[in-house]
């Protein structure tokens, strides 16, 4: 087989050993402009802020890419209606612009909008009170500097209720308000950002986990490493290190003496994943609870329902969902179904922590999602708080306050950021791509379905997929025990796509994990298999990798039959992590 061009965004295993070179100062760059701790969604965004703009950049994840918050979601980009609630009208509109730029210009191929229904329940009153919030809701967003890109909302009575939505409830109600907001495959997102920044030069390496800074003085120079996978110490020098670390801030505060004036506090968020036709309807819902507010969103053949909001204090790693959270959504959802759901129709599960700004004695659900960047010492800029919408502002106010001190301290000219108008890898050839559905699935072989599920994840990217399973037909084939999946994107996800074990392709760049009923156990050896040929597994490292997986597995299993957080956390992190 003939060797596939390899573009420069693609972040293979070669690609992760050239951007340690480089960030060690051992290919002969001897000092990164900026390096980022953290690859979330906000540290992805970061580097790609940063390279943008002109500087030299790296970026630096000690597990996998979003592997933390970032994947764990309510895999939404949206304004957040309770926040206009709450009259905090500049973050509502500050997402509604963000969610706009998102949809139309820069992630076209993996934003999409998604319908709710908001039911009415009061007669009289609340009708005109939610109407005129959506209102004002969409209004804003057509005020942006972006296309709305979404339709307005709408008034529904009972009847039509009934037609969109016939396995909800109806007694009581008094109709319900149509309105659109939209979603996104959140570890896909992040991995969009991650490949962008590499496509224009930034340097990413996953496992490599900070150790301690590098000081001159009271500045910081850089940061001390290690690389996870072989065990080398390393020193990354760079004249301003960005701190995305989430909820992982106080931690990396503790590194330079405690100082610094961000206090984060995690909050727990779970979600439960089912099959789309145990709710027969066109549109996912909206509904308050007595915290905060239950989502039922649509998935592709799923739905996804949530979420929890409570303080956790545990394992920051692997937070556990326990029964009594499984139990709480249930219950809420339950409320408004004419069929009721049981722990039996759960496919999958998550669990995720919200990066919250503390400080304040309130409960989680009512701490601000504003974030805050601060410099507690010279070289170091930390950033916390925010949301997934609204991750390029927070970037770009990192790497603003990172300007200053290049400006002082290296004498740079620093340009204004411009990823406003930086498409992401994949939006650029999406709508051609998509015009071109039969036409690709005609050449290629594959059904139609297949290449419509390709371009949702890699947009006008589906030219590398189909280029593999040209060369290698075996792996047009679905994956074994995930047929929804092909071969190829396992192979891919090693080549391009910075997977290094089997959790991260499982997991993260598929969606396997939440989407079977076995979690993902049955595809396990198939796609271990697979990626063994890309990263020189033997046949001990392959079973050691499906071993870890399933586990894994078992473990969350375990922690989901656990009443209380304790006891799930500590059934979770009897599964320890592979590296």
């Amino acid at each position: 087989m003939s060797q596939l061009p390899v573009p420069p965004s693609a972040l293979g295993p070669e690609a992760r050993e050239r951007s340690l070179s480089a960030m060690t100062g051992r290919a002969g760059e001897l000092e990164l402009d900026v390096l980022v701790v953290g690859g979330g969604v906000v540290g992805a965004g970061t580097a790609l802020d940063a390279v943008t703009r002109g500087l030299s950049t790296g970026l630096v994840e000690q597990r996998d890419l979003a592997s933390g918050t970032s994947s764990r979601s309510s895999k939404l980009i949206h304004g957040g209606l309770r926040y206009l609630e709450m009259l905090d009208f500049g973050l509502v509109r500050e997402a509604l612009q963000e969610r706009g730029l998102l949809l139309t210009r820069l992630a076209p191929h993996l934003v999409r909008p998604v319908s709710f229904l908001y039911p009415l329940t009061h007669r009289g009153w609340e009708r005109p009170y939610v109407g005129a919030g959506l209102a004002l809701y969409d209004g804003m967003a057509m005020l942006g500097r972006s296309e709305m890109g979404v339709p307005r909302h709408r008034h529904l009575f009972r009847r039509q209720v009934a037609r969109i939505a016939p396995d909800f409830k109806s007694d009581g109600l008094a109709g319900a308000i149509q309105y659109y907001d939209c979603q996104v495959d959140d570890a896909r997102l992040v991995l969009a950002l991650a490949r962008t920044a590499a496509g224009h030069g930034a340097h990413v390496a996953t496992r490599v986990q900070v150790t301690g800074f590098l000081r001159e003085a009271e500045r910081v120079v850089g940061v001390r490493a290690r690389d996870l996978e072989t065990g080398e110490d390393l020193e990354i020098r760079a004249r301003v290190v960005v701190n995305a670390a989430g909820v992982w801030t106080d931690e990396i505060q503790e590194m330079v003496g405690g100082r610094g004036a961000l206090h984060v506090q995690a909050s727990k968020g779970v979600h439960i994943v089912v099959p789309r036709d145990r709710i027969r309807s066109e549109a996912g819902f909206i509904v308050r609870t007595e915290k905060s507010v239950l989502f039922v969103i649509p998935w592709g053949r799923h739905w996804i329902i949530g979420t929890t909001d409570t303080a956790w204090d545990l394992d920051k790693a692997h937070p556990a969902a326990s029964r009594a959270d499984i139990d709480y959504i249930l219950d809420h959802v339950n409320a408004i179904l004419r069929e009721p759901l049981d722990h039996d129709d759960v496919v999958g599960v998550w669990a995720g922590l919200r990066p919250l700004l503390s400080g304040e004695s309130e409960p989680t659900s009512k701490i601000s999602r504003e974030h805050t960047v601060v410099t507690p010492v010279p070289g170091l800029v930390m950033i916390a708080g925010g949301k997934l919408t609204t991750y390029r502002v927070m970037a770009k106010d990192a790497i603003d306050a990172a300007a200053h001190s290049l400006r002082t301290t290296a004498n740079l000219t620093i340009r204004d950021s411009i990823t406003d108008r930086v498409p992401l890898l994949g939006a650029d050839g999406f709508e051609t791509r998509s015009n071109q559905r039969v036409l690709l699935a005609r050449r290629s072989g594959l059904h139609v379905a297949r290449i419509d599920h390709l371009l949702g994840r890699h947009g006008g990217q589906v030219d590398d997929l189909l280029a593999l399973v040209a060369a290698q037909p075996e792996l047009g084939e679905p994956l074994v025990g995930a047929e929804d999946y092909l071969a190829a994107e396992v192979v891919h996800a090693v080549t391009h796509e910075a997977a290094r074990h089997l959790d991260d392709v499982l997991t993260r760049r598929t969606r396997i994990s939440i989407e079977t009923f076995d979690r993902g156990v049955a595809a396990a050896p198939h796609a271990a298999r697979l990626m063994a040929g890309q990263l020189g597994w033997d046949d001990a490292r392959t079973a050691d990798e499906v071993d870890h997986y399933l586990r894994r597995v078992e473990a969350e299993r375990q922690s989901q039959l656990m009443l209380t957080d304790q006891e799930a956390d500590e059934a979770r992190v009897a599964a320890v992590d592979i590296v």
